[in-house]
């Protein structure tokens, strides 16, 4: 009796159980999806949806840190390869959020500033903490991490560019 009990217990394990519904307040997206940083407006950029990155990061070179008013700031160079191949730079200014410890890939750690831009992702502008860090070794000059994904999108590991790519002229309501 001990054997049927187990196999009655496999059996319901193996019932597949209904997913919950999305949020209605967030987007189907594709791991890789199209998206325009607000100081490139007309250069469409690749970012990869990485549900295993906790904070978002983007492609920047001379990563320089200075103090303004007494204030942490930070110099750098965007450097983003655009969906047609075509790379653009632009050196920028932002305050420096906090600086974190991030694990690299060869498994030692890093330190990273961290600044706010703002990004058009699904016809709508976001402000986005980014890592700062050299991407000119990945495929995707940005990875959209959990932070920023938690409450915009689900992502279908399965799918690519399932969102519309351009940035709706009036979307200051939509700005998180």
């Amino acid at each position: 009796m001990r054997w049927l009990t187990g196999i009655v217990g496999l059996l319901w394990l193996s019932v597949p159980c209904a997913a919950a519904p999305p949020d209605s307040n967030k987007v189907m997206a594709g791991w890789l999806e199209s998206v325009y940083v607000s100081e490139l407006p007309q250069h469409r950029i690749t970012a990869k949806l990485d549900t295993g990155a906790h904070t978002s990061s983007i492609n920047s070179h001379d990563i320089e840190s200075f103090t303004r008013s007494g204030k942490p700031w930070v110099r750098f160079e965007l450097v983003l390869k655009g969906a047609q191949g075509k790379t653009q730079a632009i050196t920028l200014e932002r305050p420096r959020l906090r600086t974190v410890l991030v694990k690299e890939h060869n498994g030692e750690p890093g330190r990273r500033p961290v600044v706010t831009l703002e990004l058009c992702f699904n016809g709508v502008e976001h402000q986005i903490e980014f890592t700062l860090v050299d991407r000119s070794e990945f495929n995707y000059p940005i990875l959209l991490g959990r932070r920023f994904l938690a409450g915009v999108a689900v992502v279908d590991p399965q799918s690519s560019y399932l969102t519309q790519p351009g940035c709706k002229a009036a979307s200051a309501q939509g700005k998180s």
